[in-house]
């Protein structure tokens, strides 16, 4: 699509908005000054009519030879007229045409419109009175007369004209103002948005903000833009360090279990060893890939988890208390040693739709992790509950807990509370980031809640499916019947 320039838009819509009125403007301007010089030259022509007639009344003839001339400065050369009376006889006339055209003395209207070789005249009917000899004994004799007085109507539609090209001219040198006052407003106006532009165009790797002293986050309609663009940058600095992080955490981590395979295999070939040391050399090698290859897969299914991709292909109805019955099995044995009370409460069947091998995932990494941060003789409850449209799951370990400082960090990827990254406090620090991976990728929540040295919860919500009755489905452990120990 070819570029254009919103300011030129925004001034051709004005002016062209503008001409459209000013053409509107014109047409009501020109009916109204014909109206105006048409009523104003109907008021010249009675005047004039009335002349001619006090000259017909003023006249004196006692043989009613009365005759008039246009010779006798009755009305404007150019102007035409004619007298009749009663009789029918022609007692005066300027410039009148004979023959057909006398025919317009029989239209009774005031005002009528004349075209005399092509010549256009406005003509008025005037009917009058005249008395001849009025110093008889018997007061005179009243004649009738009838007066056609025209005037050319050029000169009317000329100021007309006139008129309305001091209006379109007028018209047009506004427009021509407004389009450069418009430019210069515009052009003002705008710049607080060309500073946004040229701010947000120092945006870099090394720079995220957007500068303090932008002018765009001072105007009302550029303020939620403005926030809208923060927020992103603030969500892309986030995320560049949450990359930079994991390529740095990734990097230690897998050195670390790099350079203990090399250093175990320098160690068996610094000198001879019996068969012995060198089955317990290969052994700890054996642990130490095993827990680089864990390392590779979680990192594996992290991304998998968070490329935003979904599958509903792979979602099955899955009841949240066959999968807990069935990590539980798994992990008896752990707990058993560790000496750990693993609980499940799950009376109801509560329903979700997902892959269940990926809610296996997560309650296993929640189970293990609670399991990991639990001293000897403590207890490990894992509860279903459903409530309205909502599954909530609930694991709670009677742990050292999670001290407050922590709490914000807890599912960054590699994070963990030991500095030291101690083995013995657990795996990766990658557990509690597929589990919030997980739990997004199905609109749901998750969320940890500890009292140090009292113990910790996490809490899952995820969309509850409704069911008429119990029943087997595809993808659903089918192990509630089992029965799993509390022990």
């Amino acid at each position: 699509m070819k570029s254009y320039s919103l300011t030129r838009r925004l001034i051709a819509a004005v002016l062209l908005v503008e001409l459209c009125s000013l053409l509107a403007l014109i047409g009501i301007a020109s009916v109204y000054e014909g109206i105006s010089h048409f009523r104003a030259f109907d008021v010249t022509l009675r005047g004039r009519v009335d002349s001619v007639l006090g000259a017909v009344q003023d006249a004196e003839d006692p043989e009613d030879n009365l005759m008039l001339y246009g010779t006798e400065g009755l009305a404007p050369r150019r102007d035409i007229y004619i007298v009749r009376d009663d009789r029918g006889r022609v007692i005066g006339s300027q410039g009148w045409p004979g023959g057909e055209q006398e025919l317009a003395s029989k239209d009774t209207r005031e005002f009528r419109n004349l075209t005399v070789g092509g010549i256009h005249y406005r003509v008025i009917r005037r009917p009058g009175l005249r008395i001849v000899d009025p110093g008889d004994a018997k007061g005179g004799i009243a004649r009738h007369v009838i007066i056609l007085y025209g005037s050319r109507t050029h000169p009317v539609w000329e100021r007309v004209r006139n008129a309305i090209a001091f209006y379109a001219l007028s018209g047009l040198l506004l427009l021509m103002i407004t389009g450069v006052v418009l430019l210069h407003l515009l052009r003002s106006g705008l710049q607080p948005l060309y500073e946004l532009v040229e701010q947000a165009g120092k945006i870099s790797v090394n720079s995220w903000n957007l500068g303090p002293s932008s002018q765009a986050r001072y105007v009302r309609e550029l303020e939620p833009l403005v926030s809208a663009i923060e927020s992103a940058l603030l969500r892309l600095e986030q995320s560049f360090a949450q990359q930079k992080q994991f390529v740095s955490d990734a990097a230690h981590e897998l050195k670390t279990s790099v350079a203990v395979v090399k250093s175990s295999f320098q160690l068996l070939t610094m000198r001879s060893r019996s068969a012995k040391e060198y089955e317990e050399g290969l052994e700890r090698v054996r642990i130490d890939s095993e827990r680089m290859e864990e390392l590779v897969a979680k990192m594996l299914t992290l991304a998998r988890l968070e490329d935003g991709a979904e599958q509903p292909e792979s979602y099955r109805m899955v009841e949240l208390g066959d999968v807990l019955r069935d990590v539980a099995e798994h992990f008896r044995t752990l707990a058993s040693f560790h000496r750990i009370n693993l609980v499940i409460n799950a009376e109801r069947p509560v329903f979700v739709s997902c892959d269940p091998d990926q809610v296996r995932l997560l309650c296993s990494n929640l189970i293990h992790n609670a399991i990991q941060h639990s001293g000897e003789g403590a207890e490990v409850r894992a509860i279903v509950t459903s409530r309205d449209s909502v599954a909530r799951l609930v694991i709670e370990d009677d742990g050292i807990g999670v001290p407050e400082e922590v709490l914000p960090h807890v599912f960054d990827r590699f994070y963990r509370g030991d500095p030291s990254r101690s083995r013995r406090t657990g795996g990766t620090g990658l557990g509690l980031a597929i589990s919030k991976a997980i739990v997004l990728r199905y609109h749901g929540a998750i969320s940890l809640e500890s009292r140090p040295g009292q113990g910790t919860s996490a809490i899952v919500t995820l969309p509850l499916v409704q069911i008429a009755t119990e029943k087997t489905y595809p993808g659903t452990a089918s192990s509630r019947e089992k029965g799993v120990p509390t022990s």
